[in-house]
């Protein structure tokens, strides 16, 4: 599998949109990987995992053809993972040799969002799907069961467990510490990668987001409840500027435990 990771800011983008805090000045002075966008993954071109903002952006900077992609899974609302006005961009006049339906897979608010903009599409352009907690889903491109995140106690925020090809993603944010059910759950499960929330880096917590400690433990978790295996890899992204690190900082911290850090446009081959 190969996966691109199209983002990997928090909702706020890093260098942040209106922020001159000292880090943010930090990453605009050394440019490059410091720079980050709203948060989504593309997998082997087909299968992508939010729809934020940035999207447009994600297809100008890494020159792609969304019209491959089969499944769009949502996570949740946060307008950092869903902009569902761009649902509009999928549907006749705007866009043309479209040969198949984009599969919008969503919890209820989420379904209710993207019908909020595009009530009524065209069978051959959207069509959506309502998903629920711990029951799989077999769409076009994975077998994919979503789990429950420790977020928003304003509505069901999921997280993904994707089997594809005879590989297996845990894709863990937005979430803190996950929930006693979402252990549970992936008791007994192969983890091949584990794509983990790192919002908050240096800052303390690790409710409705994680930080560095967090996900150190949270790979020592999965590897001691055998979830991984000696080839598992853990990967940390969705940074906050609040996280209080730049780049070569977050990569020497946890390239110690292993773990590697995420940049936006990054490329994994599983």
């Amino acid at each position: 599998m190969k996966i691109r990771f199209l983002g990997t800011a928090a909702a706020e983008g890093f260098p942040a949109l209106f922020c001159t805090c000292s880090n943010c000045e930090e990453a605009r002075k050394r440019g490059g990987r410091n720079y980050r966008t709203r948060s989504s993954v593309l997998i082997d071109d087909v299968l992508k995992i939010d729809f934020p903002p940035d999207t447009m952006y994600h297809v100008h900077r890494d020159g792609l053809d969304l019209s491959k992609v089969h499944d769009l899974f949502l996570t949740h609302t946060h307008s950092d993972h869903l902009y569902a006005e761009d649902l509009l961009m999928r549907l006749p006049v705007f866009a043309h040799g479209t040969e198949h339906p984009l599969n919008v897979y969503g919890h209820d608010l989420a379904i209710r969002l993207c019908k909020n903009v595009v009530a009524s599409p065209p069978a051959d352009r959207l069509s959506y799907k309502l998903i629920q907690p711990f029951r799989p889903v077999e769409a076009e491109t994975a077998v994919i069961t979503p789990l429950l995140a420790d977020h928003d106690r304003g509505e069901t925020c999921l997280l993904f467990y994707i089997e594809r090809d005879g590989k297996t993603i845990f894709y863990g944010h937005d979430t803190g510490w996950l929930p006693e059910e979402t252990w549970a759950w992936l008791r007994g499960k192969r983890i091949d990668l584990a794509i983990l929330d790192c919002t908050s880096g240096l800052v303390g917590g690790r409710i409705n987001h994680m930080n560095n400690e967090a996900v150190i433990d949270m790979k020592k978790a999965f590897l001691e409840q055998g979830m991984f295996h000696e080839d598992s890899v853990t990967v940390a992204t969705h940074f906050s500027h609040n996280c209080g690190l730049q780049h070569d900082e977050l990569v020497s911290i946890f390239e110690q435990h292993g773990i590697v850090t995420a940049y936006d446009g990054m490329v994994f081959e599983l």
